[in-house]
């Protein structure tokens, strides 16, 4: 057989037998029985080509445009006296296409506490850097949060624990690749979200105290009897009366 040369790319292929070839009759020039077993047939696509050769991905070799999209984070720990300013900004590929997509380009931390200068600018530029490379870039995320201070962490408002700094601008960097959708927001499903409605419920009824002035049939101020132990005792006529055993000072 002549090789045939293929200038577009393959994007499918199938087999062509001898039983799902037209029958013809037998020929003296017939080629051999097993040139004709299976032939190849080959469908290429120029035009789905030249669409995917035209798709942006993110690496190395972008640019940075003029202007860029973020979002800043406000980070307050404890552990310092001056707040975090935690700025991402974003560049946006193949904007207007069925391709267009949001990756982080860029993380900038400013803070009025000198003490981290240093490690917090060697920490910009290789998250920075790791962003402009492309790929997978979810990964940083557990590797910040894996981080771990000697000294020991703190807990920061609504009752999370930090391990460290550096583990809560992982989790700055978590929440906004969830917010761009490089990463699946937290969900948790009906049924597992009402069994924390009813579990809580159930906790917040047990500890719950009942007052015993909260629902008293007596008159406000009433104070507590000695005799009867309810809150019925007023004064009547100059004397301490329970108005519920009629228990008085005045005999």
């Amino acid at each position: 057989m002549n090789p045939i040369k293929i200038d577009s790319k393959i994007i499918d292929c199938g087999v062509v037998t001898d039983t799902e070839a037209p029958a013809e009759a037998p020929t003296e020039a017939a080629p051999p029985v097993k040139e004709q077993a299976k032939v190849v047939e080959l469908v290429t696509d120029a035009t789905a080509t030249e669409s995917e050769t035209n798709v942006i991905h993110m690496h190395e070799k972008v640019g940075r445009p003029e202007e860029l999209e973020g979002s800043t984070y406000k980070v307050k720990t404890p552990v310092s006296d001056h707040a975090m300013y935690v700025t991402i900004n974003d560049i946006i590929l193949n904007a207007g296409t069925e391709h267009e997509q949001r990756r982080p380009f860029e993380i900038f931390i400013n803070s009025k506490n000198l003490d981290h200068y240093q490690w917090i600018v060697a920490l910009t530029r290789i998250i920075s850097a790791v962003f402009r490379k492309g790929g997978d870039v979810t990964f940083l995320v557990d590797e910040l949060k894996a981080v771990f201070d000697p000294r020991g962490g703190y807990w920061k408002s609504g009752g999370t624990y930090m391990p460290s700094i550096i583990a809560e601008l992982g989790h700055v960097v978590e929440t906004h690749l969830r917010k761009i959708g490089l990463l699946q927001p937290l969900e948790i499903d009906e049924h597992r979200q009402r069994l924390i409605e009813e579990k809580r419920a159930e906790y917040e009824d047990r500890k719950r105290q009942t007052d015993a002035f909260a629902e008293s049939v007596y008159p406000d101020g009433a104070q507590l009897c000695i005799r009867c132990n309810t809150a019925a005792v007023v004064m009547l006529d100059g004397c301490r009366t329970c108005l519920s055993c009629g228990d008085s000072e005045c005999g």
